[in-house]
């Protein structure tokens, strides 16, 4: 195993950049940010500008790669694939061919996204959406050698106050997609602190969905247990957000990472552990930015 992180943490610093600073702390691998140039999602980026990627600024990219020692570990492009605006979902899922012919180019085999959701319907009846769209989705995949990595966020609150805007954040919903789509380039980017607050046993889902996991996510959930006394579990009612619970870096919520790890080589996983900052205490500066992963980094690798 080793480490890596979501290069959306570190904004606007230039790839290069990130990718030298990455190398020269001990990290092993980036999860490079490939949404539209023109998009307002939190905790997104443009790191590679797919829609224009050349043969040529390919290979620059793999040749400081190589010369800092470190691999793609993945594409990321993490949107709603199942929106409920017919030109918007062509749009994204448009984009998510090009992040994977751009993953070919690259040399790496996996794209990072979410399933999402027709907020106008119900879970369930996503489904038949879900396979017509990412029936097609994955053939195109298949057919450039990449596979394509679901994480598991339930994305509460993104289009409806609620809600989940995604139909793939439990165990339930992933023996599904996977019964509908078996296809062996179709799996899990899994994200143990999405399960955390939903109370589901995040260490039990590793030898379940062993062959599914191709990716891991590295983040913590802190929970308050006076608000989660207060609001219970759907949350929060009057204001945005579930109010009982947020996200940490590595080793400062409730996730057992010795334990995780641990589950994950007994289940044969030897791929990366990809750090996803979305820490608020270690937000706000690049500074602190780099704080946090470096935090995270040196946590981890005591179980590595």
């Amino acid at each position: 195993m080793y480490i890596g992180f979501l290069t959306v943490a570190l904004r606007d610093m230039p790839l290069k950049e990130k990718a030298k600073w990455a190398s020269e702390n001990g990290f092993k691998s980036l999860e490079v940010a490939c949404w539209p140039k023109d998009n307002t999602r939190d905790y997104s980026g443009t790191d590679i500008d797919v829609e224009t990627l050349t043969e040529e600024e390919a290979e620059e990219i793999k040749k400081y790669f190589k010369e800092y020692g470190l691999t793609i570990s993945s594409l990321a492009y993490y949107d709603n694939n199942l929106d409920k605006d017919p030109e918007k979902r062509k749009f994204i899922n448009n984009h998510l061919k090009k992040c994977i012919d751009a993953a070919k180019m690259l040399g790496t085999d996996m794209v990072g996204t979410f399933v999402g959701r027709n907020i106008e319907k119900s879970i369930k009846d996503n489904f038949d959406e879900f396979e017509r769209v990412f029936t097609d989705i994955i053939k195109y995949a298949e057919d450039r050698g990449v596979k394509i990595i679901i994480e598991n966020c339930p994305m509460e609150g993104w289009q409806v106050h609620g809600l989940p805007g995604t139909i793939s954040f439990t165990p339930e919903l992933w023996e599904e997609m996977f019964r509908r789509i078996p296809s062996p380039n179709f799996g899990l980017n899994l994200d143990p602190s999405h399960l955390v607050w939903q109370f589901i046993d995040y260490i039990e889902v590793i030898p379940e969905f062993k062959d599914r996991i191709f990716h891991v996510h590295a983040k913590d959930t802190e929970i308050f247990e006076d608000k989660l006394r207060r609001y219970g579990i759907f949350g929060r009612q009057l204001s945005p957000g579930m109010g009982y619970w947020r996200y940490r870096m590595p080793g400062m919520g409730k996730v057992d990472w010795e334990r995780f790890i641990k589950t994950l080589k007994e289940s044969g996983y030897d791929g990366v552990i990809s750090i996803e900052h979305e820490d608020p205490v270690y937000e706000g500066s690049e500074e602190k930015v780099k704080e946090g992963l470096l935090l995270g980094l040196k946590y981890l690798k005591q179980f590595i």
